[in-house]
């Protein structure tokens, strides 16, 4: 029967699809690299808020070196350079075929933790995320219709970026599970995670001269900084907290693959908010990946 942990990771995969509607709304105003830094920074506030509500410490600083070394490099792997190299690919060959690259993060998280972990996957668990994969992939795949016929095709910088995105979400992932033993609290590994690659994104900014640019940016862009606050709550805030509570309770295979399940969600948020209208692939291919995950809860 499935676990917190599942249930956590199909949550995660809800909030990040919702999280897309604000970034995309975002991205279209003032460009990706703006929207990048300037979800971190509110990120992390919100999270330094909630900490100081919750466990009367707004930076968890008893959290151990430790503690501290794994979180704040999943950070840096998995929210700074992953996500960078996945908006890169969106530039390259759009979200269609950046998304299904991205979906390459179960196969690459399962590997990992197996190589360096010994987190071994039972035959049901495999089967549920290689029909999860199908499914995700044929939806990803199919071709829009109406006004939407234009496909992009690939590249291989496009292709690299989104593969190194996909390497860098499992990265991150692996890391995270290492930094969450012991019970330590979501939103405490969250925020970790989100000054890491707040330093990161914004010293890169700095040296770029491109700090003073962002904020103006998001100053002078129409409602891109509400737009911000929107996805950054669902996403970095109550995503990435979820995820962590994920792989505290679930194996990296099974919680990423269930994490690998936003395009699947997309396909509503997009017919009613985007306006996109899909084929009859991309119905067959959600209840494919359905199918997978139910596979997963099963086993």
């Amino acid at each position: 029967m499935a676990s917190i942990g599942e249930w956590a990771a199909l949550f995660t995969s809800f909030c990040w699809a919702i999280s897309a509607i604000g970034f995309t709304k975002s991205t279209q105003r003032v460009g990706s690299q703006a929207t990048n830094r300037v979800r971190v920074l509110l990120a992390m506030l919100v999270l330094i808020l909630i900490n100081a509500l919750l466990y009367g410490q707004p930076v968890p600083l008893h959290a151990g070196a430790s503690r501290w070394a794994w979180l704040g490099i999943s950070g840096i792997i998995g929210l700074s350079l992953g996500d960078a190299f996945l908006f890169q690919a969106y530039h390259e060959i759009g979200p269609r075929l950046g998304l299904l690259l991205l979906s390459l993060a179960p196969v690459f998280g399962a590997a990992i933790a197996w190589i360096f972990f010994g987190q071994a996957l039972n035959l049901l668990q495999i089967a549920g995320i290689v029909v999860t994969l199908a499914g995700i992939s044929w939806v990803v795949l199919a071709r829009p219709t109406g006004a939407m016929e234009h496909v992009r095709k690939a590249t291989g910088r496009g292709v690299l970026f989104g593969t190194l995105a996909a390497l860098g979400q499992a990265t991150g992932l692996v890391f995270s599970q290492q930094g969450m033993t012991g019970g330590f609290s979501p939103f405490a590994g969250t925020l970790i995670r989100m000054l890491a690659a707040f330093v990161t994104l914004w010293i890169a900014a700095i040296f770029q001269r491109q700090a003073g640019a962002t904020v103006e940016a998001m100053r002078t862009g129409p409602g891109a900084l509400g737009w911000v606050a929107f996805g950054a709550l669902f996403g970095p805030v109550i995503g990435v907290s979820s995820s962590l509570l994920a792989v505290q309770h679930a194996t990296i295979g099974v919680a990423s693959t269930l994490m690998a399940l936003p395009p699947v969600f997309m396909l509503p948020i997009s017919y009613f908010v985007f306006k996109e209208r899909f084929g009859w692939q991309a119905v067959a291919g959600t209840l494919v990946a359905m199918a997978g995950v139910a596979l997963l809860f099963l086993s």
